[in-house]
């Protein structure tokens, strides 16, 4: 990553409060995109290194060019980086443009889309796409698709405010619903809140699953060394309470297909689940998951891992059913998503490995 003070505009600070300001003459047209009040107990501690325990990932150097640009605000006056935040300071970031995260583009992306109506969309979506912009990803994404698809059709899009009832990783595949007015999107969250959505996922996971069924039980938070996994508690020291269902399908001696209903839906709530007892997802790369964690140690046993991975290159996940009641007939809608390509592919080679 470039330090620059351009990347540090794209690189948004996390903000409690994105909306414009009403500002002075001087910084009229400035956006908020950080709003932040130092505690009461803050030790002197210079404005540069302060923010950056609000962006890891941006630098001192881009946040340095942001105060010198004047656009870091404490107590209403602009600070160089060298202003030492003070307990009850109240700090702002104001920028030239919106915060990215409220800047929706509607893109001409194809997506798959199963169903359609005055109140919700339902979504088949494929591996790689992300589900809604953010730091890394700020187009390209399904909200972006969703936009050009209502734009096109002569609809009204606000997807920045409303519309995502629920998300599914970016390499996971399969169904998911968006609201596309206030009333649909408090509705249908209601019933994910209340769990009574019907949603299955499918799963092939490292080594062979003891049981035929089970249940994983242990609070889903982040993980103590590794912020980009979450970790499961089993004590409930840290997290959010967190339960999968989970039952086999089909065994492949190293690698198993089982079927998940979530009771509750964590962050990686199956990814964290299953690393737990032992069977991480098949090619998850960020929870290990990339490299042969079953099997034999021979090279052709290697070969035949690697030729799976070619054909299955992202981690074997799949929203396979949804099911919800819809919020004006008031009727059950439930959908089914096939076992995507790359899956499909993986399972012949499996069973083609099983049978020899």
């Amino acid at each position: 990553m470039t330090e620059d003070n351009e990347d540090f505009l794209d690189d948004e600070l996390e903000s409690s409060d994105e909306q414009n300001l009403e500002l002075d003459d001087e910084n009229k047209g400035l956006y908020e995109h950080v709003n932040i009040t130092a505690d009461p107990k803050q030790e002197p501690l210079r404005i540069d290194k302060f923010l950056l325990n609000y962006r890891q990932n941006s630098s001192r150097n881009k946040i340095s060019q942001t105060c010198r640009a004047g656009n870091v605000v404490v107590n209403g006056v602009p600070v160089k980086q060298n202003y030492r935040v003070k307990p009850g300071d109240q700090i702002s970031v104001l920028l030239a443009h919106p915060p990215r995260q409220n800047v929706i583009i509607p893109q001409d992306i194809p997506i798959n889309i199963v169903y359609e109506d005055a109140d919700v969309i339902v979504v088949d979506k494929d591996p790689g796409m992300v589900v809604h912009p953010g730091h890394g990803n700020w187009d390209k994404t399904l909200i972006n698709a969703l936009a050009f698809h209502f734009e096109k059709n002569g609809a009204k899009s606000d997807l920045d405010r409303v519309g995502l009832v629920h998300r599914i990783d970016k390499d996971t595949s399969g169904l998911l619903v968006i609201a596309k007015n206030e009333y649909a999107l408090s509705f249908l969250a209601k019933q994910f809140f209340e769990r009574k959505t019907k949603r299955l996922y499918w799963a092939f996971v490292w080594g062979n699953v003891k049981d035929n069924e089970g249940t994983i039980n242990g609070h889903i938070g982040r993980h103590p060394k590794n912020r980009m996994q979450m970790h499961t508690y089993v004590d409930g020291s840290q997290g959010k309470h967190a339960v999968t269902h989970y039952k086999v399908l089909e065994r492949f001696k190293y690698m198993t297909w089982v079927e998940c209903k979530l009771e509750t839906g964590r962050t990686h709530q199956i990814r964290a689940h299953f690393k737990h007892i032992g069977h991480t997802l098949f090619n998850d790369e960020r929870y290990e998951g990339h490299t042969p964690l079953r099997g034999v140690n021979l090279p052709k046993y290697k070969q035949f891992i690697k030729n799976v991975f070619e054909v299955l290159p992202r981690h074997a996940l799949h929203a396979h059913t949804l099911g919800f009641i819809h919020p004006t007939t008031k009727k059950e809608l439930y959908f089914e998503s096939p076992m995507p390509q790359d899956m499909t592919d993986a399972v012949k080679k499996w069973r083609n490995y099983s049978e020899n």
